[in-house]
Formats: structure tokens, sequence, C-alpha cells
């Protein structure tokens, strides 16, 4: 019977998620629901060196804010948790032992200063050192010790760790989804420690120990773990469990905007964007790490954005809702090579996002912007505002910065603009003006529109010679959109209020 497919992303707490890591729970996540599998979160903190305080939490807010829902796992439970290493970590030692026991692992007592001083021997004669079958018969282990010597440094309590036996001289043919057939020989690769001195396994064993416990049936990670496929695959080999061992997929690179080589954080701070989905607080520096959420992006945006990074469905459509995104999901449409990371197209997804939500939803942010600067709103105005200025924005920051005039009377005029449209003959013309407005008490946009129309055609002058200084009076410069949009939404005193002062500071 087929297996129910079940990924796992699982991330080291030692920092903030980049974007790189929040990409591979993506594909993670929608590879699971395409297959109507599961999408589990494990916490991977074994190595507690580099344990930072927060970044769980960190991990699992983001995933929150992306949408992205765990079925099981670090704060939602299962049946085969712990989903935190960190509490698995007594059951480890005995599949260690396990492998000890079947020859395909050994105990090393070499100390850290033993094997610098054989490094530096080794680096003399102009040769690279590697713990591996060249050199394991020549270094203080089980393997050139004869049981009673072994057992009696384990009774002793002789530090050690325990090694992975690699085969000798074999050529692995491997299979992964995305890159095909990869090859590696054991001769180049070296016996990795398995099992540490502080009791406590490496990422290794207690990877592939929780994979197979877990069931996992799918490893979709980045391309930095492609290395590790040869000994992962050979410890499933060691326990005898290939008939469960899960198909592998390495992600491509995000690469940087500019340029070759990873993205990293230090380039979003450089270039002004960010590179974390949610602001981070460095617990030690104290640094501040802008994010995505804070920037004003959508997490629909920012999700959409980040799966067309390394994959696409094969024609040219770019939006795709989350649901779509399962659905046309595959790993054989990601790509090989790195995908170069472009941040004004990230803020074109948000665009794209921005224009089709609804006013209402747009204008609850916008009202707490204007809040924060003290200025009180209407709501159903602020719904108006949001309507004609959110084709001209990327957030909702945005049409703040580019429509305050319809909330707060200008203060001073572009002088640039009152040079240009402001002529002598604009004041007797605005002054007019100003007495039809004061006439008009239906402020709509079909009838002030209808009436001025109608009093610039009898005075045959053209339609700029009236409405430039008249945006110049309202707005203050010359910009915004259509005047007829804009008295609508401020209102006839307002309007009045404007146009008067104008007229008595433009002279």
């Amino acid at each position: 019977m087929e297996r129910k497919v079940r990924v796992r992303f699982a991330p080291s707490p030692t920092g903030a998620l980049h974007l790189g890591g929040v990409r591979t729970a993506l594909f993670n996540y929608l590879f699971a629901r395409h297959h109507k599998g599961d999408f589990l979160l494990r916490i991977e903190d074994t190595d507690q060196t580099r344990y930072v305080p927060g970044a769980e939490e960190y991990i699992i807010k983001s995933l929150q804010w992306c949408g992205l829902k765990v079925d099981e796992g670090v704060g939602t439970g299962g049946e085969y948790g712990p989903y935190r290493q960190s509490e698995r970590k007594d059951l480890y030692k005995q599949y260690a032992l396990q492998l000890v026991a079947s020859g395909h692992a050994y105990y090393s007592f070499d100390t850290a200063e033993e094997l610098d001083n054989y490094r530096k021997s080794c680096e003399a004669q102009k040769e690279t050192f590697i713990y591996n079958a060249t050199t394991r018969t020549k270094l203080r282990n089980s393997l050139t010790m004869d049981a009673d010597q072994v057992r009696q440094l384990l009774e002793a309590g002789e530090p050690y760790v325990i090694r992975f036996k690699m085969p000798e001289n074999e050529e692995l043919h491997l299979k992964d989804i995305i890159r095909g057939e990869v090859r590696f020989h054991t001769s180049l690769l070296d016996d990795k420690v398995l099992f540490k001195s502080d009791g406590m396994p490496t990422y290794h064993l207690a990877n592939v120990v929780d994979d197979y416990l877990m069931k996992i049936t799918h490893v979709i990670r980045g391309e930095e773990w492609l290395p590790s496929l040869p000994l992962h695959v050979l410890l499933y080999r060691s326990f005898g469990w290939t008939e469960v061992m899960p198909e592998f997929a390495h992600l491509p690179l995000i690469l940087k905007p500019v340029g070759n080589g990873k993205l990293s954080k230090r380039d979003g701070n450089k270039m002004g964007f960010p590179v974390f989905p949610m602001q981070w607080t460095d617990s030690e520096t104290k640094e501040i790490w802008h994010g995505y959420k804070e920037d004003g992006y959508f997490p629909e945006a920012f999700i959409n954005m980040l799966a067309l990074l390394g994959w696409n469905d094969g024609t040219d459509k770019e939006i795709f809702s989350l649901e779509e995104l399962c659905q046309a999901f595959s790993l054989e449409r990601v790509h090989k090579a790195g995908s170069r990371f472009d941040p004004e197209k990230a803020k074109w997804f948000n665009h794209k996002y921005l224009i089709h939500k609804p006013d209402t939803e747009l204008a609850i942010p916008l009202k707490e912007i204007l809040e924060s600067n003290g200025i009180q709103a209407d709501l159903s105005q602020i719904e108006k505002v949001c309507g004609l200025m959110k084709e001209r924005a990327n957030f909702v920051k945005d049409i703040y910065n580019d429509s305050l005039f319809f909330f707060v009377t200008p203060e001073e005029y572009n002088e640039k603009d009152v040079k240009k449209y402001w002529k002598e003959e604009s004041i007797p013309l605005m002054q007019e003006l100003y007495n039809l407005l004061s006439k008009i008490e239906d402020y709509s946009f079909a009838n002030t529109e209808k009436i001025i129309s109608a009093w610039i055609n009898t005075k045959e002058i053209g339609f700029g010679k009236v409405m430039n200084p008249f945006r110049v009076a309202i707005v203050g410069a010359a910009k915004g959109p259509h005047m007829f949009n804009i008295i609508e939404i401020i209102g006839k005193t307002e309007t009045l209020k404007r146009l008067k002062k104008a007229l008595n500071t433009l002279k």
C-alpha cells in the first residue's frame, strides 16, 4: 500500500527564520497539501551551544503569520511526539549503540588536542586530514583496540564520541527528485560523529532516527544539505530501514539581488529590504531586523512571491492564492539553479494583492496609521480614500503618504507648483469659483463636475486655467486624483475653508 505523504520542516532555534527557511517550510507545506498529507514542525535543538532564546517562538509565530498550518509538531502535538529533539535525547543513544553493535559505527576516544596534532602533521606533509578509512586505523578508537581496552575505557568514564564507519571505496548512485541522479564516492567522505561526548546526538543521527520514527516519506530541504545525503542514505541502509527510506529533494539557493552568492541578512540591510518574515531582535546585540509583516506586506503576497522563487507551474501565471499553489505545486517543476531575489518584484506582488483588497479591509490599517499620527477621520471617508488611492500604492503606508491632504488642511504650498499654476488672473477666477461652490449643496462628483464644467464653458477658458490653481489651493501641490473626487470626500465646509485660505495666503 502506498504510504500517506508526511513531510517535516525541521529548523534549528539558532536565530530568526530567514527567507530561505520560510520557502523550505512553504514547499514542504504545498507538497503535503497537494498530496493530502501531513505537515510537521520539528525543532532540531541538539546543538545547545547555539540555542538562541526566543527563536523557537519566532519560528512558530512566523509560520502562523504566513498561514502555514502545522498538522503535527511543536505547539500542536501529535502521536509521534515529543517534537523537540532535546526532549527525545534519551532514545538516540540506543540507536547509536545499535550501529556500534552491528559494526556500522565505533567509539572514538581521540581528544581534541590529539586530533589537532594529527591535523597539523598532515598539513606539514601538504595533506588534508579526513577521519576516514585511511586514517581511522592509526587513531584512538574501538577499531584499533581490543574489546577489553574499549570496555575498560568506557567503565573508567573516558570521554568518547561515536562515529559512523563509512564504507570503503564505494560509489553511491543516489536519487534526488529535483536534481536526478547524484553520485558520491565514500573515499572522499569522513566518518561523521553521530553521538557527542556531551550525551547529545549530532544532527545526522537525530535527523534520520526522527524521520524514521515519525514516518516521514519525503525530505525537502535546502541544497546546503546535499553533501549530507550519502551519510543519511547509508544510515538508513545500516539500520535496515531502506524500505521506508524517504525520497529526497534539495531546493536551490535564493541568490543575492546583484552578483552571485546566497542571499544573507546583511544583504537586506545594505539594500533596504527585509530578509525575515517578521521583526527580529537579536538577544545579544539587541540589533533589530525589520520584517515583511512590519514593512506592510500582506502574508498572502509574501507567500506568493516566495513560491515563485525557484518554482513555476509551467505557465506565465504569477498570482496564486495559497489554495491554488497547493493544487499546482510539484517538486518536478522546482528549478535546479538558484533563484535571484528581486526586492522590486516583492513590492509588485504586494501591489497586486493590495489593489484587489476590499476598501473596507484596507481602511482599518490606514485608520490605525492616521490615529498614530494624531489624525481622526471617519471610517467611511477612509474607505473612499482607499478606493481612490490604492491603484497608486504598494503598501497601505503609501496610501497614507499619498493621501494625507484628504485628512489635513495643507499648511504650505508647493513653491514650484504655485509659480507654475497660481497666476495673477487665478485670483479672480478662484474668488468666482468660491462663490459658485458656496451655493452648491450636493458635493457628489457628478453634480460638482456638471456645475463647474458648465461655468468654465461659459467663460470660454481652458479647464487648466481653473482646475490647476484649484488643485494647488485644495491639495497644496499639483498631485492627487480628480478634483471632483477630492472635494466630494472632504466636503463643502473643508473645500471652502481651503480655497479661502489659499486666496488669503497666495497673493
